[in-house]
């Protein structure tokens, strides 16, 4: 089942759509299998036949469902989004290869670019693409630039990229057509890790503009 808020990138119900995401956590009920979070809609996967077993009067599965959510919606003015308030911070390598060309676009210097990259805090919108892509934003308007017009074959694992108003990182070597202007030297998934994502949404997180050097010493790649 899908629950839609609306349907553009904006925090206000991205943080409804989290908030939802966290309630259900908290009412699991048996046959829910478990709720993911996108930008502005919440997809609630349940299992049929143990929802059957567990409330067997029930005439509609979907319906027990939809009302159980609807119950769940209803009491979303007192709740409020759980998170540690600590801020994420990734170190980031500036050297993407259309660093030049996004700036050159948006009439301002490499260096400048950096700056407006790493002064802001950005919230995890959702995980989607690949395991662990953080879907970020919103970057400031002096930066924002489209994607590329036909996506590469291959992006490095760890590259830092720029879409629309959105910012990102590869966790994998894929084909993508983020505009690329860095890259950060650890994993942002690591099946080795008891969390392998280093994001979930709802997170904030901060770049932190490096060296050549230090990335060389730190890259977990």
């Amino acid at each position: 089942m899908l629950v839609s808020f609306d349907n553009i990138i904006d925090k206000t119900i991205n943080e409804k759509v989290i908030a939802l995401h966290q309630a259900f956590a908290k009412r699991f009920f048996p046959g829910l299998i478990e709720t993911v979070p996108a930008y502005s809609s919440l997809a609630v996967f349940y299992d049929t036949d143990v929802i059957k077993k567990n409330n067997p009067k029930i005439k509609s599965v979907f319906g027990f469902v939809k009302a159980f959510t609807e119950q769940v919606i209803s009491g979303m003015d007192d709740v409020m989004i759980q998170n540690d308030e600590c801020i994420i911070s990734v170190p980031v390598y500036y050297n993407g290869d259309d660093l030049g060309a996004v700036a050159a676009s948006n009439g301002i210097t490499t260096a400048e670019l950096v700056n407006i990259h790493t002064e802001k805090i950005y919230l995890v919108f959702m995980i989607g693409f690949q395991p662990g892509f953080a879907y970020m934003g919103e970057v400031d308007k002096r930066i924002a630039t489209p994607r590329l017009a036909s996506p590469r074959s291959k992006v490095p694992a760890g590259s830092v990229g720029i879409a629309g108003s959105q910012t990102g990182i590869y966790p994998f070597a894929s084909p993508g057509g983020w505009k690329l202007i860095g890259q950060t030297p650890i994993k942002i998934f690591d099946v080795k890790k008891s969390e392998p994502c280093l994001f979930k949404p709802g997170d904030r997180v901060k770049f932190v503009s490096i060296s050549k050097t230090v990335f060389k010493k730190i890259n977990e790649y």
